[in-house]
């Protein structure tokens, strides 16, 4: 099990890949959903809407699990054990403009709700596994 980022799986970042990431309910079960995330270098980092599911979670508990499937070699994934070191608004809505212009190929996200407040997640990755 590697500490570090394999190198050979770090495409997946660059690619319209979407992860799944499991955080932990209030009673211990696990709560999944798919993010669009990018990789920083050190960092996995998504984005969600203030007081979603997945938000309420990982202010709660901050231990995450994440995989992420190449949509080309269905057989080929890259899955990621780690915290939530740092929750912010500061720089979220640009945040979120840039993951659509990777994911959707435009400049604003465009379903962004009235009201909503997005949050940017910085996840530290403890552990990875690959397969393929």
């Amino acid at each position: 099990m590697p500490t570090t980022m394999p190198e050979n799986f770090s495409d997946l970042f660059e690619k319209k890949a979407f992860a799944h990431i499991a955080t932990i309910m209030k009673d211990g079960t696990p709560h999944v959903s798919p993010v669009w995330c990018e990789f920083d270098g050190t960092h996995v980092l998504i984005n969600s809407a203030k007081g979603r599911v997945k938000d309420l979670n990982m202010r709660r508990d901050p231990h995450v699990a994440l995989s992420i499937q190449d949509p080309e070699k269905p057989y080929r994934y890259l899955s990621i054990r780690g915290e939530v070191v740092e929750i912010t608004e500061n720089g979220a809505d640009e945040h979120i403009d840039s993951l659509a212009k990777k994911y959707m190929g435009v400049d604003k996200y465009p379903k962004r709700q009235t009201g909503e407040v997005r949050v940017k997640y910085k996840i530290r990755p403890d552990r990875f596994f690959t397969m393929g």
